[in-house]
């Protein structure tokens, strides 16, 4: 019997929009499915994270079979959508976990993740101020170049606003965790996984930006979770 096609919803990290998707985004529609990427107004300080919700559910109008899949801040978003609409799988994609009632720019220290990052970038020997090596190190130059120039202004409302949600929504949650992210490193949000989630996460070789730097792995992956 066929597998009914599935409409993916995109959900972006923070400072970054549909673009960040697009390769994804076409490795998903050629094998058949749906494909919703919204752009959040992460540049408009009236916007908080109940308004990011809106966006994505205005985006996905009447459409059914949906997988949502949030990359790092997105992960503050997607679980609002989850408890507005029918969602059937919920994927984090080295996504950040809220608990109930914590601000998103609280999380940080919440989590520890100054000191895991610190830690990271002693190993890698980064340059404080070398955003390519951070984000984009696994990216092809002149794509990487692309995603820097498409970077915008994120706003700091939604990171001053506590998660709203008493509890985590009541659908099937995977995470999928990038091996090589060295922004989120891997042996840290294996631990933040383990504490706020309660689960193993899954892996895929890659870093922050896996979306771009192996969008056809990634496809893969999202497919295998149907």
């Amino acid at each position: 019997m066929a597998i009914a096609p599935t409409t993916y919803v995109l959900i972006p990290g923070a400072a970054s929009g549909s673009w960040y998707w697009h390769l994804t985004a076409a490795e998903l529609r050629a094998r058949g499915h749906d494909v919703v990427a919204p752009d959040l107004p992460c540049d408009d300080d009236s916007a908080g994270l109940s308004e990011y919700a809106d966006v994505v559910v205005e985006a996905v109008g009447d459409r059914t079979g949906l997988v949502v899949v949030a990359q790092s801040f997105g992960g503050f978003t997607a679980p609002l959508v989850c408890e507005r609409i029918p969602v059937e799988l919920l994927v984090l994609l080295t996504g950040m976990i809220p608990s109930p009632g914590e601000p998103p720019g609280a999380w940080w220290a919440n989590t520890g993740w100054e000191r895991a990052r610190r830690e990271q970038d002693e190993r890698d020997g980064r340059a404080p101020d070398d955003d390519i090596a951070l984000f984009l190190h696994d990216v092809p130059p002149e794509l990487a170049a692309e995603a820097m120039r498409r970077s915008r202004d994120q706003s700091a409302t939604p990171f001053a606003e506590p998660w709203p949600l008493g509890a985590w929504p009541s659908v099937p949650t995977r995470f999928l965790l990038c091996r090589d992210d060295r922004f989120f490193p891997a042996g840290f949000m294996r631990r933040v996984v383990r504490e706020r989630l309660g689960i193993v996460p899954d892996e895929i070789d890659g870093g922050h930006a896996v979306a771009l730097s192996r969008p056809g792995a990634l496809a893969d992956r999202l497919e295998a979770y149907r």
